[in-house]
């Protein structure tokens, strides 16, 4: 008997210091606060967009088709991030932004290539790209860390896939944001140094996020 009410003593110590547990928001609702974070930040920066060469440069095809894929890979790898972060999720949910993805590569490409068959077009110097690969990276820093502290209340079995999706809608929400300050169209090399940067956000947010949102199993 006195084990028993010994274990009896345990539950009811146990059962005094519980506290109620605010369940999380589904997580299409929780993608959509950060896009509309997202859409607050691009507010704060609209005072020093450059609205004339942004009208003039969305009149271009492919650099419309750009920041659209780039817009929509932000939303659905934001989406996918917090889709995998819950356990019992499907991880084909990480196949979601490849589509967006796709046609924010391919358009940037085409970008390129435009600029490549018209000389003299490359108006982009080595300061003009370090600026953008600068407010690239300034402007996720912040997305990052708000990303990772709404994902952190989860408990995500692929942390890594997790951030990696992470990582990848920052560096897209931060690509799209840029298309209001950007001073000249995209170039072979300024594509090349938006790429190492966006790739240098992705990698970071996986390196550190999967750390982060990895659950300590002891």
């Amino acid at each position: 008997m006195s084990e028993v009410a010994s274990h009896e003593r345990l539950v009811e110590a146990l059962a005094r210091d519980l506290r109620p547990v605010r369940p999380l928001a589904p997580p299409a609702w929780r993608g959509g606060l950060w896009c509309a974070a997202v859409l607050g930040l691009a507010l704060l920066i609209l005072p020093f967009a450059d609205l004339d060469g942004m009208r003039l440069r969305m009149a271009v095809m492919d650099l419309r088709l750009s920041a659209l894929g780039a817009a929509l890979t932000a939303a659905s790898a934001a989406l996918a991030a917090f889709m995998t972060s819950v356990p019992g999720r499907s991880p084909r949910w990480a196949l979601l932004p490849v589509p967006p993805a796709a046609l924010w590569i391919g358009a940037s490409g085409i970008g390129c290539l435009r600029a490549w068959l018209a000389p003299g077009t490359d108006l982009a110097d080595a300061a003009e790209m370090r600026g953008c690969a600068a407010i690239l990276i300034g402007l996720s820093l912040p997305l990052s860390f708000l990303l990772l502290v709404m994902l952190r209340r989860a408990c995500p079995l692929r942390p890594v896939l997790t951030a990696m999706l992470g990582g990848l809608a920052v560096a897209a929400a931060a690509a799209t944001l840029l298309v209001l300050v950007h001073p000249h169209d995209a170039t072979a090399t300024d594509l090349a140094v938006h790429a190492l940067a966006i790739l240098g956000v992705i990698g970071l947010n996986a390196l550190a996020g999967g750390r982060l949102l990895a659950r300590d199993p002891s």
